[in-house]
């Protein structure tokens, strides 16, 4: 059961190895535990269509170790019904998060701190 969705920026440097922490942390959660959202994968892709890493080989050798969680009705609607605010795509991560009752791994903690009922945890310390 998936009990943690990583955000963008903790799926890039868990691809690029940049935050032991992080690192150790997932290395002792079982396979099905952690997953990344399709919306961090589109952000992930869209930086690196403009040359940001990680490079599409790291991404697709990621990904065949993490699942990619699509975004569904279910996170649609938890999206509509958080207050709004901009930086989209952390708003789509956290209702995905809340749809499927994970807790977001971030080292950005206060780009979600005022998201209701959303549980956050930083694995980059």
């Amino acid at each position: 059961m998936i009990r943690y969705l990583l955000d963008t920026d903790c799926s890039i440097y868990a691809m690029l190895g940049t935050h032991p922490p992080l690192g150790r942390r997932l290395s002792n959660c079982a396979a099905d535990e952690v997953a990344i959202s399709a919306i961090s994968l589109a952000e992930i892709v869209l930086g690196e269509g403009k040359g940001k890493p990680p490079d599409m080989p790291v991404v697709e050798a990621f990904l065949k170790v993490v699942p990619l969680l699509p975004f569904d009705e279910a996170a649609a609607r938890a999206y509509a019904a958080l207050p709004f605010r901009r930086r989209s795509f952390d708003r789509l991560i956290a209702a995905h998060a809340l749809s499927i009752g994970a807790v977001v791994v971030t080292n950005n903690e206060a780009d979600f701190a005022d998201v209701p009922g959303l549980l956050v945890e930083n694995w980059t310390i």
